[in-house]
């Protein structure tokens, strides 16, 4: 089995500018990214691939093999299953509250594939027993259409139903979940610029 993570740092996450500058930016999806390879590896998975547009970030990466590719994500994403031997578990970078667990149980599954859902349709992880007969179609709602891949490719689904690795970081509010069910240097660093606001409507996030 394999592990496939996409990452760009460059600019990255401009939906999180109101509330945190570029600079900042690329710092918090750096440690993302390092989260979710610790999990990986603590997970049993030993083979990663981080699949990005350029080095930059990269250049000292020691725990994964980076590949570069220009293109959009799906057209890399699927050039890289195109020649996939092995099951492949294609995992976002910005999840910092995936646990070893979570990857256990996805990659434990019965089924052909199983899938992720994240907030608004959108896929966080897919796992791909049979990775070359698959072809993903990231962007807009996602998960609703990589079960119709699997339907069409006659491929069999589980749906792996988990708030935490269901909650990627896109929007400030995000932030809000990082807090308060979140651990290691990625809560950490929020956690210096950021404090919960509590009162008798929904928990905000708080400058200090």
């Amino acid at each position: 089995m394999k592990a496939v993570i996409p990452y760009k740092k460059a600019s990255a996450k401009s939906r999180l500018s109101p509330v945190l500058n570029q600079q900042e930016r690329e710092e918090f999806v750096e440690l993302m990214l390092n989260q979710v390879i610790n999990s990986l590896q603590e997970a049993g998975i030993e083979k990663i691939d981080i699949l990005s547009p350029s080095m930059y970030g990269l250049e000292n990466m020691r725990t994964a093999r980076v590949l570069l590719d220009k293109n959009d994500l799906n057209e890399a994403l699927n050039r890289y299953l195109e020649g996939a031997e092995e099951p492949i578990l294609i995992v976002m970078a910005d999840l910092p509250l995936l646990s070893p667990n979570h990857i256990k149980e996805i990659t434990s599954t019965k089924e052909d594939v199983c899938i992720v859902p994240g907030k608004g349709g959108g896929t966080n992880v897919l796992f791909l027993r049979k990775p070359s007969g698959y072809r993903v179609r990231y962007y807009g709602s996602s998960f609703l259409t990589h079960c119709s891949i699997a339907a069409k490719a006659g491929q069999n689904v589980e749906i792996y139903d988990s708030f935490l690795a269901g909650t990627d970081i896109d929007e400030p509010e995000d932030l809000v979940e990082l807090l308060i069910h979140g651990n290691g240097a990625a809560k950490d660093y929020i956690s210096q610029k950021f404090r919960l606001e509590i009162s008798r409507g929904r928990v905000r996030l708080a400058p200090f």
